[in-house]
């Protein structure tokens, strides 16, 4: 289960473990998280637990919700997340993992230009697919990856960013670049390079294109882009 530990200028307020599907934050007496501070709205946020996952979703509050220093609407959240409210910070914690469902988020270090990896660290226990990358979006068409198999099938990531990485750390891992003529795939780590319609990857990158499967460490993900 996770948990959230509430800071102020470094000092700890409390820890609340997260038990329940909803878990409201705000200013109000009646929230589950109460942070009574002017900058804090009435009811700031909610966290929501969907299976081993927490969501956190914005309830359109005054001075916004913000994760690792970004503005956000709604977000999943990942092992030592920080998420800020005010000048409050509440760093989201939870047990690591060493299966497979809770080691396919990467956080991207340096990337070189060919997209292969400069330095990757796991950021701990994580759904079992989903993205963390650095830098703004090109001007490149929307695009999602899909989930077709294994506990997540179904689950859906936007490719927001720039760099998105996928994988299992240290079995195989591969980066999705967007670019300003599509979207490319790399090989990042692994002794088995990822197939895309079962084809090996070659080179260095291959281009995706929409309806394209592409399987990783078992798991087969379907690349979807907006005409």
């Amino acid at each position: 289960m996770g948990k959230l530990v509430v800071s102020l200028d470094g000092v700890v307020i409390k820890e609340v473990q997260i038990t329940k599907d909803k878990t409201t934050l705000g200013r109000r007496p009646y929230n589950d998280i109460v942070i009574d501070n002017l900058a804090v709205s009435g009811e700031h946020a909610v966290l929501q637990m969907v299976g081993q996952d927490v969501f956190i979703e914005d309830l359109n509050s005054t001075n916004g919700t913000y994760i690792n220093g970004k503005a956000v609407k709604k977000q999943l959240l990942a092992h030592n997340d920080t998420v800020e409210v005010g000048k409050y910070k509440i760093k989201f914690m939870v047990d690591d993992g060493t299966d497979y469902e809770k080691t396919m988020i990467m956080k991207p270090g340096a990337m070189s230009s060919s997209g292969s990896s400069a330095g990757y660290t796991s950021s701990g226990r994580t759904s079992s697919f989903g993205a963390l990358s650095g830098g703004p979006s090109g001007n490149i068409g929307p695009a999602t990856i899909r989930v077709m198999n294994g506990a997540a099938a179904g689950r859906e990531v936007v490719l927001t960013k720039v760099v998105t990485t996928v994988g299992k750390p240290g079995v195989q891992v591969a980066s999705i670049t967007k670019r300003p003529t599509g979207y490319v795939l790399a090989h990042v780590e692994g002794a088995l390079r990822p197939t895309v319609n079962n084809t090996p990857l070659a080179g260095e990158t291959v281009g995706l294109k929409n309806g394209d499967v592409i399987e990783l460490a078992g798991t087969q993900m379907q690349f979807v882009q907006a005409a």
